[in-house]
């Protein structure tokens, strides 16, 4: 339950220090801004992203991971049509279809091209996933992550649907379980190593998850006459679940240095695709794995898409610390922060 916690609060806290200093691409205009290094929640400028806002205070990427949150904890499991309903209710009625818009005052590509399509076309949830290629549904869906952290097989199952309300792109609905399943592997005490990955693949070749193995054990060439892998389920290539373990190695190796770790957003990329995303996310909670703060502080840092960038990271580290390894102050900032603890203490409860 404690990891359970700390994956939750570590994403919302991600995003809630994303928010002053979200989306610099000109690194020296953040540090004008905002110092040399960038400590704790900062306020936005008022004609930048999130003007308006305060300190500590959610973006829309939040917004929306808190009716997830709320949707799961009342009702002790995932129920589409719920959390559906309350997009439609709740987030809807707030949005235009453009941009500096919306609770947060962003809303992603993905939310309005799922409210294009279920608004202004009139299309059922089982139309409005889009292409977006970033990594909203990867963010929020960390509720599902950590509510079915003990099955592997349902987070897939779950966070796959989930998905494709928002983002239909077969690639990056891969990308976005296979986060889930890392994260809940997490949760459950693994730690981010390089022999994750390899836990991982014997949970597809044993069928567990739905990716094609495309190789033998530890990625053995096939053979002349070897039969064609069995198929375990929908995603064509199980590559999504290496990365995690490759950037692990990175950040163990001595002769590999990204210094300072900041810098990991420049090496993988700063814009908003998760194939951007995830790298560096995973290279920052392998580092760091036993310091919440140092690695959502050098995701943030970094620039660029920084506010997905930790809250991926806060997710995945937060998920091996626990919410006891989070520092009080990042807790203590985070607005509404009593209720959503209240809320995470439901999470992953079973009758």
């Amino acid at each position: 339950m404690d990891r359970i916690s700390g994956a939750i609060m570590g994403a919302l806290i991600g995003d809630a220090l994303g928010l002053g200093c979200h989306w610099y691409y000109d690194l020296d205009a953040m540090r004008q801004d905002y110092g040399p290094w960038v400590d704790g929640y900062t306020t936005p400028k008022p004609d930048r992203y999130h003007g308006g806002l305060k300190a500590g205070q959610a973006s829309q990427a939040g917004f929306i991971l808190i009716l997830l949150l709320r949707s799961v904890a009342e009702w002790g499991e995932y129920r589409q049509d719920d959390f559906t309903h309350r997009l439609d209710d709740q987030l809807f009625p707030l949005l235009d279809g453009t941009p500096v818009y919306g609770p947060g005052g962003y809303t992603s590509q993905s939310i309005r091209e799922a409210y294009r399509r279920r608004v202004e076309q009139g299309k059922g949830w089982n139309e409005t996933g889009g292409h977006a290629d970033t990594s909203e549904s990867a963010e929020r869906a960390i509720v599902l992550a950590a509510h079915y952290a003990h099955d592997p097989g349902k987070v897939a199952e779950v966070v796959s649907g989930h998905c494709l309300l928002t983002q239909a792109d077969e690639a990056i609905v891969a990308m976005t379980t296979a986060y889930n399943v890392v994260l809940s592997r997490l949760i459950m005490g693994e730690r981010l190593t390089p022999a994750l990955s390899d836990q991982l693949m014997q949970l597809v070749h044993s069928g567990q998850l739905p990716f094609h193995a495309v190789t033998g054990q530890d990625l053995a060439p096939p053979r002349p006459g070897d039969p064609d892998p069995p198929r375990a389920g929908r995603f064509s290539s199980p590559d999504a679940l290496l990365t995690p373990g490759y950037m692990a190695r990175a950040a163990a190796d001595p002769d590999i240095r990204i210094e300072p770790a900041w810098k990991v957003s420049i090496v993988y990329g700063m814009p908003c695709a998760i194939y951007h995303q995830l790298p560096a996310a995973y290279y920052l909670a392998a580092r760091f794995h036993d310091n919440f703060e140092a690695a959502v502080l050098h995701a943030i840092n970094g620039g660029g898409q920084n506010m997905s960038r930790a809250m991926l990271t806060g997710a995945l580290v937060g998920a091996q610390v626990g919410l006891e390894g989070i520092p009080e102050r990042f807790l203590l900032g985070l607005e509404n922060s009593d209720e959503l603890l209240a809320l995470c203490q439901k999470i992953g409860k079973r009758e």
